[in-house]
């Protein structure tokens, strides 16, 4: 059995979750409304104040599932409760990053401004000018515009310019040590 899977889903107080015939199971809480299809060989019960998933057998596929299912769920549960954030840091002489209404305008040593829009149900904060905040409920789109963000200038090993994770450490690299002698 999957320790994961196996392991019941406490629901807080004030979040509702619902499960249709169609295994989409919709979680509700104050920081707003997720939901997401879960596999048809996968059982979702909601018994009181907890979630339990059960799998029909122990067939590859189905193992492999059942541990996924039930993180899904329980994220969607901590995100309309907690929510997840995300922070990166931009390093660089000059680079600095601002927020003009739903936009993040990145000036990363590029001869013009990258602009970066906030998606639905996720927000661009930007508390200093070399440091960004990405937050959410749904922890799988607030990783994905992280990554897009950082993906507009990635750390490089040499200098360290360039936007990283709050908790990422850049390995560096030493350079050109001038001319060999002979």
């Amino acid at each position: 059995m999957s320790r994961i899977g196996r392991l019941p889903i406490t629901v807080p107080a004030g979040v509702t979750v619902t499960v249709d015939d169609a295994n989409v199971v919709t979680v509700k809480g104050p920081k707003g409304t997720l939901q997401t299809k879960i596999a048809p060989a996968i059982t979702v019960k909601v018994e009181g104040t907890e979630i339990k998933v059960t799998r029909p057998n122990d067939e590859q596929a189905n193992r492999s599932l059942h541990g996924l299912s039930r993180t899904l769920i329980a994220n969607m549960v901590d995100g309309v409760v907690k929510g997840f954030t995300k922070e990166l840091e931009i390093d660089g002489v000059g680079y600095k990053a601002a927020k003009q209404g739903k936009q993040l305008v990145l000036n990363v040593g590029f001869s013009h401004q990258v602009f970066v829009d906030e998606k639905d149900g996720i927000a661009i904060d930007v508390p200093a000018p070399n440091k960004i905040v990405v937050s959410g409920a749904d922890k799988q789109a607030v990783g994905q515009l992280a990554a897009e963000i950082r993906g507009v200038r990635p750390p490089e090993p040499y200098h360290g310019k360039g936007i990283k994770y709050a908790t990422e450490v850049i390995r560096r690299k030493e350079g050109k040590t001038g001319a060999k002698k002979k």
